[in-house]
């Protein structure tokens, strides 16, 4: 099943990347205006039938708005307690305490000026860090960025942002040693549509999606491997829609089928054959978001699972989240 961050994800898909499970977003809290009209204390608890771990958050807030505490431990059904975590966030200062490993992580920022900034990332423990520059240029569509190895161990990175894609300078171990590597993205709109050149290293990927509000159509090629893949997205109605990619080297394909009659409720039927693997699915609240906008409060996620090998050891998972706002 899929792993969650600070709210729930949805239940696994075929070929979908899980996330991480209990883990506590390190990164500085983004305090805006409304931030004192958020609850001042938030509970959850998740249980995972396939981890069969029963997963509990809390978040206070502190210092009138000014920052909050947060904390996760998970519980088996025997009761043992595993990976407390405990967190404190500030606008300029992130400090995230892991108990099982003794280990802090932390990151804290400064403003420079308007257009710097200056952000430090370490790891108490392993005693290394990371330091970078960011700067914004002209506005916020372009940013430029900087970042050194805190003591240093390689070589520094950099990247520049801007409204058509993004570059960086990376460096990449070689025999010789530490070499500079470029990785590019790149974006023009053509013809009612994106074309797109990801650039990383040896490897290009070429794509171009059209999209009317009816269809969208993507191909896409990587070279030098010549890897050729298409997707075919198909909306019937606000209600109904259908997806569909091929694989032209591998011949592997998968299709998903989605229902959505409202916001707080969705189904999807699917089939990849890579893995030979049928499966469906359902949600009560949003599938990208936590049980904050579910009804209740409460998500739960259910997902059946059938090998086309072996249709007998089918599988049912689910996941059931809670919240409680004070």
């Amino acid at each position: 099943m899929a792993e969650v961050s600070t709210e729930a994800a949805p239940l696994p898909e075929v070929a979908v990347e899980p996330e991480k499970i209990g883990a506590i977003d390190v990164h500085p809290a983004k305090f805006g205006r409304d931030w004192r009209r958020k609850p001042a204390f938030k509970i959850s608890t998740e249980f995972d039938s396939e981890s069969k771990d029963i997963i509990n958050k809390f978040s206070a807030r502190l210092f009138d708005g000014l920052g909050k505490i947060k904390g996760s431990f998970q519980r088996d059904l025997n009761g043992k307690l595993q990976c407390p975590q405990l967190g404190l966030d500030t606008k300029y200062l992130s400090i995230l305490y892991d108990h099982e490993d003794r280990n802090a992580l932390f990151t804290a920022s400064a403003d420079l000026s308007n257009q710097f900034q200056l952000k430090l990332q370490g790891d108490a423990k392993a005693q290394q860090g990371e330091l970078k520059l960011i700067t914004k240029l002209c506005d916020s569509k372009y940013k430029a960025e900087v970042s050194y190895d805190v003591p240093s161990t390689r070589l520094p990175r950099a990247s520049v942002t801007f409204p058509g894609g993004e570059v960086k300078l990376v460096d990449e171990a070689q025999e010789e040693g530490q070499a500079y590597s470029v990785h590019a993205l790149l974006a023009k709109n053509f013809m009612n549509g994106l074309c797109s050149a990801d650039f990383q290293g040896e490897s290009l990927n070429l794509k171009y999606a059209y999209k009317d509000k009816e269809m969208t159509l993507i191909p896409s090629i990587n070279l030098p491997s010549k890897d050729l893949t298409f997707a075919f997205k198909r909306r019937f109605n606000p209600l109904n829609k259908l997806s569909y990619l091929y694989n032209f080297n591998s011949a592997a394909w998968s299709a998903v089928y989605k229902h959505k009659p409202n916001d707080a409720f969705k189904i999807k039927v699917g089939y990849d054959s890579h893995v030979r693997v049928g499966w469906a699915s359902a949600w009560v609240g949003k599938e990208e978001a936590g049980a904050k906008s579910a009804p209740g409060k409460v998500k739960f996620q259910l997902m059946l699972q059938v090998p086309q090998d072996d249709i007998g050891s089918y599988a049912v998972l689910f996941r059931v989240k809670k919240r409680w706002d004070f």
